[in-house]
């Protein structure tokens, strides 16, 4: 594994955890398709959340979140559909995106994460 996609592991663990933690759970991890990638799908109640990490160092240059730009979202909505014709649901979808910033990337004790619900507006 390199060393890109064990730090991009190391976050979705840390937001699968915090998730957790939140009372959701973790439907899907990696879930892939023709369309891309959905890092975590989660369930709890009322909503099944379609989850992006995304993992900075810091939010010096911009916010995590905005490296979900609007070809990024277009992808993530036709991968969740897709997943929502292969799974039946009562929950109510929506796109989720979970902002760590960890300075000392996997060495980092105490990430710091921001939960985003319903991040596509």
């Amino acid at each position: 594994m390199d060393r890109r996609n064990g730090i991009g592991a190391w976050g979705e663990t840390q937001a699968a955890k915090y998730l957790k933690k939140q009372g959701f759970r973790i439907v899907e991890r990696n879930w892939s398709c023709r369309f891309g990638e959905i890092d975590l799908i989660a369930a709890d109640r009322k909503y099944l959340a379609f989850v992006e990490v995304k993992l900075r160092k810091s939010d010096a240059f911009a916010r995590a979140a905005e490296f979900v730009d609007l070809r990024k979202q277009a992808r993530l909505r036709a991968a969740a559909e897709l997943w929502l014709s292969l799974h039946e649901t009562e929950l109510q979808p929506r796109f989720d995106v979970v902002e760590i910033y960890a300075p000392e990337g996997v060495e980092t004790k105490k990430p710091i994460i921001n939960y985003l619900e319903d991040a596509f507006q």
